[in-house]
């Protein structure tokens, strides 16, 4: 009970002072790591608020510390689509490709020495945080980057993550990004007391780290010791400029960050931060498999973009794998959703880093040969990054007997396609393109992807069960799919099928660099395939080109050439295309740019909101003879400015670049007959 005598008015008061104060001593406890009070006052206040909240329920708030733990056990997890993609990083093993990817940012950028934030990278489970008006409203999980799970009520229970934002300046909406990881500590004491009691202990903190995140019961997440650290926003509104002051920004107003993070300079910089923190690593009361580069600058990450699905501008150096020894029982082929052929190892089961393996990856033909494994070898077996199993070399000298060495097939053995390797690759691929099974799921997401035939309402889960019920063999059969079919699917209502065969329906007349691009040809991404369209103007003028006038577009050389041409020599290839017109696909033909070129020379870039896409108003930039970058330099010849513009608009006026707004670039378009 509260405190005898407490009315209304008084118990509001201080109920609102108690939750000041717990949370000030949650605040400094978890991310300050400097307890202000013994856990027996802590627990003393938590009381006295729980005791004023029963008295009076109507002033419990969402974001009281009474109310971290609630809720009812669900059935299933609800699916999060995420804003922005959380991507996945590139990764780095030795310190050659660390300079190689400091080579590649340098000159990005054109600049003699790039400057960037540093950070272990935790060993746990990547989280998403929304804040609405300074309180947590969702919390999803990566998933597989586009969309994850809603465990907003599990991480209520963790501690270290605020329910509401401290201090003042965050924008009416955040995104915060960050690790949830179970601290070494807490980890041995679970397991210690779960072997006392006899229970079932946990194999190693990242597994616990998910598996509590995942249960079901909030209550049982609770009773897990999770922490958590920020290391990133979605967006950058509201927050500053640089990587380094964001984190900064939001240890402000509540988030737990790091204290390892900091800021280097150069190449050398990255590799004694590695270094450094390789050497705190085992006593940092926490796993780390490896250390994370960020471009500091956010206008600098922009310039650098996407490759994939992974940021250039950043890196993830992993720290040496943990090795045991083992049989390989046999060697199969797997095909990849890019039709690459990868050798893989059966093995005798083997509990390496804390997850028994079954399967290693071989890589390639090549180091197959180089390592010269044998079905019935003794192999050691490393988790690369502590993640990816894979054969690192075998044990020659306790062979036993005469093996029979490995031979790559030379048919598909999912698709029966020819199976073909570059003179200057090492991978082997598949030729089946659009029609191998193997393929056939990836072919479709991408071929439905915004940049590509943007088919909304068709993403991962639905591809996989329009492939798995056989409704949908090839990316052609997307066109005769109707409602009727499409209400049969699993959580497929009469709306959803309907807005879906009408989305469909609007994507049978893509631009032809679109279309280009949503076939999926290796090496072809959106610039090129835009520069094919420009170039050819009709697919049917493509199919025909030799390696020559393929070399004659921009952007396309050799290799580039050589894929084009594979793509439309494969028979398979062909007939979907086929299909793809019967099934009524007409693609728009681009502007024609023989015409004259008046910002030949020029260098533009695009800021705010414009009222055309993005990719469309590049485009005719192009096609006038401009060069279209990403970045504010003092190279740069003019600004297109839509609403909404930002730090490049100010960068711009500091430069003394011309601005121009899109009224103008209207009457500019309309000049030369493109509007």
């Amino acid at each position: 009970m509260s405190e005898p005598g407490l009315d209304r008015t008084a118990a509001a008061t201080r109920a609102a002072e108690l939750r000041a104060l717990i949370d000030d001593y949650d605040h400094h406890y978890y991310v300050l790591d400097d307890p202000r009070v013994p856990d027996v006052e802590y627990d003393r206040r938590l009381r006295e608020l729980q005791a004023i909240e029963t008295d009076y329920p109507d002033l419990v708030t969402p974001d009281s510390p009474t109310q971290r733990v609630g809720g009812t056990p669900l059935d299933a997890f609800e699916e999060v689509r995420h804003e922005t993609p959380m991507l996945s990083l590139g990764n780095a093993f030795s310190e050659e490709e660390v300079r190689e990817f400091d080579r590649r940012v340098r000159e990005g950028l054109e600049v003699a020495q790039v400057v960037y934030a540093a950070e272990p990278k935790l060993d746990g489970v990547a989280i998403s945080l929304a804040y609405e008006n300074g309180r947590l409203v969702r919390a999803a999980t990566r998933g597989d980057g586009a969309s994850g799970e809603n465990v907003t009520e599990n991480v209520r229970t963790i501690a270290a993550i605020p329910l509401r934002l401290r201090g003042e300046g965050w924008p009416a909406r955040l995104e915060v990004r960050g690790e949830i990881y179970m601290p070494l500590a807490g980890f041995e004491a679970f397991n210690a007391a779960a072997r006392n009691a006899g229970e079932r202990t946990l194999v190693n903190p990242r597994n616990a780290a998910a598996g509590s995140l995942r249960q079901l019961d909030p209550k049982m997440t609770a009773a897990r010791p999770l922490a958590f650290f920020a290391y990133s926003v979605a967006t950058r509104d509201g927050v500053p400029d640089h990587q380094l002051a964001t984190l900064e920004r939001l240890r402000d107003w509540g988030f737990p960050v790091n204290p390892e993070v900091t800021t280097v300079r150069g190449v050398d910089g990255l590799l004694a931060y590695y270094a450094a923190i390789g050497e705190k690593r085992a006593g940092l009361g926490y796993d780390i498999d490896g250390v994370v580069y960020k471009v500091d600058a956010f206008d600098d990450q922009e310039t650098l973009g996407f490759v994939s699905r992974a940021p250039r501008w950043a890196l993830a150096h992993k720290f040496p794998a943990q090795e045991e020894i083992t049989r390989l029982l046999a060697i199969d082929v797997q095909v990849g959703r890019t039709g690459a052929i990868t050798p893989v190892a059966r093995l005798e089961p083997v509990f390496v880093g804390g997850v028994t393996v079954t399967n290693a990856t071989l890589h390639n033909e090549d180091e197959i040969r180089r390592k010269d494994a044998r079905p019935g070898d003794w192999v050691v077996v490393r988790r690369a990054g502590d993640v990816i199993p894979e054969v690192a070399r075998v044990l020659v000298e306790r062979r036993e007997g005469e093996l029979a060495p490995f031979e790559m097939p030379a048919e598909c053995p999912v698709c029966g396609s020819a199976v073909e390797r570059d003179e200057d690759q090492a991978v082997a691929r598949c030729t089946g393109g659009l029609v191998c099974p193997a393929q056939v799921k990836q072919r479709i997401g991408h071929f439905a992807s915004r940049k590509a035939l943007d088919i909304e309402g068709l993403g991962d889960k639905l591809v996989q069960q329009l492939v798995d019920t056989g409704l949908v063999g090839t990316v052609a059969d997307l066109f005769r799919l109707d409602a009727d079919q499409l209400t049969e699917l699993e959580r497929m209502g009469e709306k959803s099928a309907s807005n879906l065969v009408n989305a469909i329906g609007r994507s049978r007349t893509p631009e032809l660099g679109r279309l280009l691009f949503a076939l999926g040809i290796r090496e072809v991404g959106e610039v090129t395939a835009a520069n094919l369209a420009r170039h050819f103007r009709s697919l049917e003028a493509l199919r025909e080109a030799d390696i020559e006038a393929l070399e004659a577009v921009d952007d396309v050389g050799p290799v580039v050439a050589a894929h084009v041409r594979a793509f439309f020599d494969e028979p398979h290839n062909i007939e979907v295309l086929e299909a793809l017109r019967d099934a009524g696909v007409r693609y728009q033909v681009p502007e024609d740019t023989s015409g004259p070129q008046p910002l030949a020379g020029q260098t533009w870039v695009l800021t705010g909101t414009l009222g055309m896409p993005r990719i469309k108003a590049k485009n005719l930039l192009q096609s006038l003879g401009a060069k279209v970058s990403g970045s504010v330099s003092g190279k740069t010849s003019v600004l297109l400015a839509g609403e909404n513009a930002g730090s490049k608009r100010d960068k711009a006026e500091k430069l003394g670049v011309e601005i121009m707004e899109e009224d103008a670039f209207q009457a500019l378009l309309r000049e030369h007959g493109l509007a």
